[in-house]
């Protein structure tokens, strides 16, 4: 594992914000970690990037540990805060050198780090306006961009897309996916947007109350909730009387000709209910799958509106 951490605690005076989580993180992939605004996602990053120190709890990132060689974990990890580390008086070029030099990079590498960093992030035209120009997606390219500067095998990204208008948000899930993809960085990934974990994440956390009370893939946490249904449209009456005779129907619409039944929309299940239908000699003309999406999780497992929401 890229990110192994047991047993992590961490209390502010008598408020707990981690209550003895543990952590896995695979090498290569994206993690995200999800909960109420104060549930302590931001506690969880800072301490494992070595911004602050656990209680308790034992912690090893790409093999370093992080209680005895903090060091070794700074060497290997890149972290985008919530807040852009941006020097707005300085120009996206100066930003990115001024990286470079505190990476310690030879005069010659940095530049020619810096110059493909501004290719690939689409900031080259802009190298020498002052960053206080440039739009909030340009300047949160430019902040992964200066994460990027050292080469890190961990990035640490705390709610990065928060405030993006939803163009610049999909062109930063787009570097994201690219560097997973074609670098094998592993990301450890909070957000308030439910979609952007469910589009990104290789895995999800719900953290509340200190703990994590869910994990899993996006679609093994969906199925932690019911509610799951299949909807069925039937081309006349007589069709729709039959299956509603032949199936456990929770909802019914005559005008609409359809019939919701439950249903997981799992491949035994969709068949299990199309051999019902066939025993009855009744064809629907139309057959939708629903499932719960990460809102519904979020709700079930924490009790409290989504992220976006609750950030409002």
């Amino acid at each position: 594992m890229t990110i192994s951490a047991f047993g992590l605690r961490k209390s502010f005076g008598d408020h707990v914000v981690l209550d003895g989580i543990d952590l896995d993180v695979p090498e290569g992939a994206v993690f995200s970690l999800l909960g109420p605004n104060g549930a302590g996602k931001t506690t969880a990053v800072q301490i494992l990037s070595t911004l602050i120190t656990a209680d308790t709890g034992e912690v090893t990132i790409c093999g370093h540990d992080l209680h005895r060689d903090p060091d070794g974990v700074r060497s290997v990890i890149g972290v985008t805060g919530q807040f852009s580390a941006v020097d707005g008086l300085l120009t996206g070029e100066e930003n990115l050198r001024l990286m470079a030099d505190l990476r310690h990079l030879p005069r010659t590498e940095g530049r020619r780090v810096v110059r493909g960093l501004l290719s690939r992030f689409d900031l080259a035209d802009a190298a020498d306006r002052p960053a206080s120009t440039y739009s909030g997606g340009m300047r949160r390219r430019l902040d992964l961009a200066m994460t990027l500067v050292g080469g890190p095998r961990v990035i640490f990204l705390d709610e990065p897309t928060t405030g993006l208008d939803p163009r610049s948000r999909h062109g930063l899930w787009q570097i994201i996916r690219e560097l997973v993809a074609g670098e094998g960085v592993t990301i450890f990934l909070t957000t308030q947007y439910l979609e952007e974990a469910d589009q990104l994440a290789d895995r999800i956390a719900v953290l509340d109350g200190g703990k994590l009370v869910a994990e899993g893939t996006s679609d093994e946490l969906k199925k932690l909730v019911p509610g799951g249904h299949v909807s069925l449209r039937f081309g006349d009456l007589r069709s729709l009387d039959a299956a509603a005779r032949a199936l456990p129907v929770t909802s019914r619409d005559d005008d609409a000709l359809t019939l919701q039944v439950p249903g997981d929309g799992g491949v035994r299940s969709l068949r299990a209910l199309l051999d019902v239908l066939d025993r009855a000699d009744v064809e629907p003309d139309e057959l939708t799958v629903h499932t719960p999406d990460l809102d519904d999780v979020f709700f079930a497992l924490t009790g409290r509106p989504t992220l976006e929401e609750s950030a409002r």
